[in-house]
């Protein structure tokens, strides 16, 4: 699914205006029915709603809504802030019907007029700036604003959270933006719900279909995506009656070190439990038993040491090779990973301490195979690329990373971006808090190896990878919680979550 800029979803809009053919007022009205049907979906004709609604066609959307929700027998008040000196076309025309109807007295507001009293207890409805507003919120409406903010009320927002930049919100100021337990956007989410740090303004989104016509933006230049399971399980390889465990490949984890073999079983299971022919786990010597224990299904190559990596064997058997999870920061670690990075011909799957070694010896980057995957969780990107002046910073540069050495990213998080060499970016959608756990990244990298092993294209295999992973988490929740969640929970789900995907 794709994530379209302001201009792009503007030239949507007008693209269904010319082509459906329908009037915008008739757009507009399909998208306060939208709003509609959510709202009536959660909440009663007890709730009292109060709708604030700027001067522009969110708060036309705004009024249409207040016009349909008062015909349902729910109570609604109307307030309209001073903003402009005009409305839009589309505003004023629902504004006359909403007064046509009369059900709603709409109460204007100045900076002389006391604010409506809020409680707790109120719906809120923020449809005071759409997504077009390019400038930060300013005077009397910042009050208004934060008028709400400190009601205590549930707040839904109308398309974005008022004063919210669709993008790079940097230079915003937080004290003019609405902060909204719900966010309702039309047909596409905006790229500025994906940064945790606008978690607080967007709170939980929902994209409501209106039924634009977009096929003219497939000639456009899009490059933001979120993962859809309808599109993910289209790209699952089929198995057939004579295939065999060498037609799925043969990987091989390079993982662990002394205290850390727990991280090359996370990884190990995951890896055959996400599919792969065959796996030989490289570990140091002490963890032969463990592994031999742990994961009969596994072959091991032992280490010379006892306690680290520190020689990696030939590697001309394997199709994938993954590299990373508990190897630790030695010397000999770091000569091993040094070693792989300059005789590999091949992409690799590169995860945990293999990132962190490559950051302290950055010399290392340009010995990375093309098309290679990078698994970093912030921090670790950090270390690999510098700080950031915020996530959307951070999401170019994790493009930049992506273009000028020709890997594949996956910057883990609530929505984990994976960027491609091309510098497209796709943002996953499932997975829950209980992930925030130790070994849910080592599981990541097995699963993701055990896709790249099956012939899955390295960009396909991370995006695919991070989709079951999440799912797998999002289905072991239903049993247990977000609290109990284990990393070995994610494991035994990966059955389920193939199942669930290929039904989508």
């Amino acid at each position: 699914m794709k994530i379209l800029s302001v201009n792009q979803i503007r030239q949507a809009d007008q693209n269904t205006i010319s082509n459906e053919p329908i009037e915008s007022i008739d757009l507009m009205e399909r998208a306060a029915i939208q709003l509609e049907k959510w709202i009536v979906e959660r909440f009663s004709t007890d709730n009292r709603f109060k709708i604030f609604a700027g001067p522009g066609n969110n708060g036309g959307d705004g009024l249409a809504l207040a016009r349909l929700l008062a015909e349902g027998g729910y109570k609604v008040e109307v307030f309209m802030p001073y903003i402009s000196d005009s409305l839009s076309q589309d505003c004023q025309i629902n504004l006359n019907r909403l007064t046509e109807q009369g059900k709603i007295q709409v109460q204007n507001l100045d900076e002389h007029d006391y604010l409506p009293e809020l409680s707790p207890d109120d719906v809120v409805v923020d449809a005071l700036f759409g997504s077009g507003l390019n400038r930060v919120s300013e005077g009397f409406v910042v009050q208004v604003i934060q008028h709400i903010n400190a009601s205590g009320a549930t707040i839904i927002s109308i398309d974005i959270p008022s004063g919210l930049f669709s993008e790079d919100n940097l230079s915003n100021l937080p004290e003019g933006i609405v902060q909204a337990d719900y966010t309702l956007s039309f047909e596409f989410p905006k790229l500025a719900f994906f940064f945790h740090e606008n978690y607080e303004y967007v709170g939980e989104w929902f994209v409501l279909p209106i039924h634009l016509i977009i096929d003219f933006i497939d000639d456009s230049e899009i490059n933001y995506y979120y993962c859809s399971g309808w599109e993910l399980s289209r790209k699952l390889i089929k198995r057939k009656r004579f295939d065999h465990k060498g037609k799925f490949g043969h990987a091989f984890l390079i993982s662990g070190s002394y205290g850390k073999i727990g991280a090359a079983v996370l990884a190990a299971r995951a890896c055959l439990r996400a599919g792969v022919g065959l796996l030989t786990v490289h570990i140091p010597r002490f963890g032969y038993e463990i592994i031999q224990t742990a994961i009969p299904e596994a072959m091991t190559s032992i280490d010379k040491y006892d306690k680290v990596i520190s020689k990696i064997p030939s590697m001309e058997n394997y199709s994938a090779v993954g590299i990373g999870p508990g190897i630790g920061r030695s010397r000999q670690a770091t000569f091993a990973l040094k070693d792989l990075l300059e005789k590999a011909t091949a992409p690799l799957i590169i995860d945990a301490d293999a990132i962190n070694i490559i950051s302290e010896n950055r010399e290392m980057i340009q010995f990375i195979p093309q098309n290679s995957i990078l698994t970093p969780h912030p921090k670790e990107f950090e270390r690999l690329v510098g700080k950031s002046d915020g996530d959307f910073d951070r999401l170019q540069r994790q493009i930049q990373f992506s273009k000028e050495n020709n890997v594949v990213v996956v910057l883990k998080g609530a929505f984990t971006s994976v960027s491609s060499t091309e510098g497209k970016v796709y943002f996953n959608t499932t997975g829950n808090p209980g992930m925030a756990k130790g070994g849910c990244g080592d599981v990541l990298t097995g699963i993701i190896l055990a896709l790249y092993a099956q012939n899955y294209s390295p960009y396909e295999a991370a995006i695919l990878g991070v989709f079951l992973h999440g799912l797998a988490a999002d289905l072991a929740i239903q049993e247990t919680s977000q609290e109990a969640l284990l990393s070995s929970d994610i494991i035994n789900y990966l059955g389920k979550a193939f199942t669930a995907l290929k039904k989508m």
